[in-house]
């Protein structure tokens, strides 16, 4: 099994130059690249020598996680922006306003949320067993996730995400540009699934 780098149909951007969609893109790509790249060291080493090898194969297990957490979240960051529209009347916008009092509560949330000192990513989940949303901030891509909840919404907080455009004391900058690109119906339909 390999898994390849998807492309996305990002229609221009405000506030995030062409320049770091680019750079952001590349990193995407070295996720995919690492990905590959340890399940095949994987599975030479066990056709080799299982047993010999089981230490090495133990630490490139734990580093999946990384590799494989990071290219899913980028595929989850990038495709929220393709196309792009605002909720009206939608089962998102209900819950938001729900928990959130108001759409803009719910976005002032996200953005408080994503304010949190440190590199990492804000990230709106869906927990359909309490049929509410919440939003969690994850330190690393695959440390601190909402254990089974479907992600809705993922903020890539780490610098690459916005140095060449932002410097890091701009952060706030970056998320307001961010949700002001984000495809609504995107994250309605990942609700909807």
């Amino acid at each position: 099994m390999s898994y390849t780098a998807r492309t996305f149909a990002l229609p221009e951007l405000k506030g995030l130059s062409p320049d770091q969609i680019a750079v952001h893109l590349a990193l995407y790509e070295g996720y995919v690249k690492h990905t590959n790249l340890i399940l095949d060291t994987i599975q030479k080493l066990r056709t080799e020598d299982a047993d010999g090898n089981a230490f090495v194969i133990n630490e490139l297990r734990r580093r999946l996680g990384f590799e494989f957490d990071g290219m899913r979240m980028h595929e989850y960051y990038f495709e929220q922006f393709e196309g792009g529209a605002q909720p009206s009347g939608t089962a998102l916008q209900k819950m938001a306003c729900e928990k959130y009092g108001s759409w803009d509560g719910f976005n002032a949330h996200i953005k408080e949320v994503a304010g949190t000192r440190g590199i990492g990513w804000a990230v709106v989940y869906h927990d359909p067993k309490a049929a509410t949303l919440h939003t969690a901030f994850v330190n690393d891509h695959e440390l601190g996730q909402l254990s089974g909840l479907p992600i809705l919404l993922a903020v890539d907080l780490w610098e690459h995400a916005y140095m060449v455009d932002y410097k890091p004391a701009e952060k706030k900058t970056y998320v307001e540009a961010f949700l002001e690109n984000v495809n609504w119906s995107v994250v309605e339909g990942r609700l909807s699934k």
